[in-house]
């Protein structure tokens, strides 16, 4: 794969890029958010690790700034952040899988070889349909009836696997397995959050619910 490390640490891209390059990986190294940023925007890249405390500018920053620009690299956030507040505001901002400091290399390459893995195994379809619920997957427009529903990045990818999985049962294991790709009390608790969430937009206008509590095992998405 050929990778982009954002990180100010200079011992620790030392590390990792002796790591991943006698995994097989290039490797190019920015150590500034700006220079990351424009690394990021003009060449490609199969994933992207980035530290979220970076000079000039910040790591939320830079993948904001990215997906706003349509750059939809796989991003991989390094913080030592640990509040579930933290990680919500990581995925909010674009990322696809976050990693605490300090962490085991091992765990880090599996991260990349999941968001990797779940970038490139998409789904050629151009929409995906349930009840009136559209989401076109290459612009990331969500429609419910004729009204358009704004949401995150992260909340996207939750929307998205409830309604390839409409109708079925999906337990939280199972959310955290394909969205998060870790166990922890922490991914508990934003699971909650963006169910919520998800529950608040899908019926800003009154609509009938269409995510679903099962008592004690999990959750439904569809019409009942």
């Amino acid at each position: 794969m050929q990778l982009l490390i954002v990180e100010d640490d200079i011992r620790l891209c030392d590390v990792l890029r002796r790591g991943l390059n006698e995994g097989g990986h290039v490797v190019d190294i920015a150590h500034d958010g700006e220079e990351g940023e424009s690394w990021a925007g003009d060449r490609a890249y199969d994933a992207i690790i980035l530290d979220v405390n970076l000079p000039k500018r910040d790591g939320l920053s830079v993948v904001r700034r990215l997906r706003e620009k349509r750059v939809r690299t796989p991003v991989l956030l390094l913080t030592s952040r640990d509040t579930a507040q933290d990680v919500i505001e990581g995925l909010d901002a674009g990322a696809d899988d976050y990693l605490r400091k300090p962490f085991v290399f091992g765990e880090l390459q599996a991260r990349l070889r999941s968001i990797v893995r779940r970038e490139t195994s998409e789904s050629l379809d151009a929409e995906l349909r349930s009840a009136n619920v559209s989401f076109d997957l290459r612009s990331r427009r969500v429609r419910r009836g004729e009204r358009v529903i704004d949401l995150t990045a992260r909340e996207s990818a939750f929307l998205e696997y409830f309604m390839r999985n409409a109708d079925r049962l999906v337990t939280r294991r199972m959310i955290e397995d394909a969205l998060f790709d870790r166990e922890s009390e922490t991914t508990s608790n934003v699971v909650d959050v963006y169910v919520s969430r998800l529950r608040s937009k899908l019926t800003a206008a009154g609509e009938p619910q269409l995510l679903h509590t099962v008592r004690g095992a999990g959750y439904r998405f569809g019409e009942r």
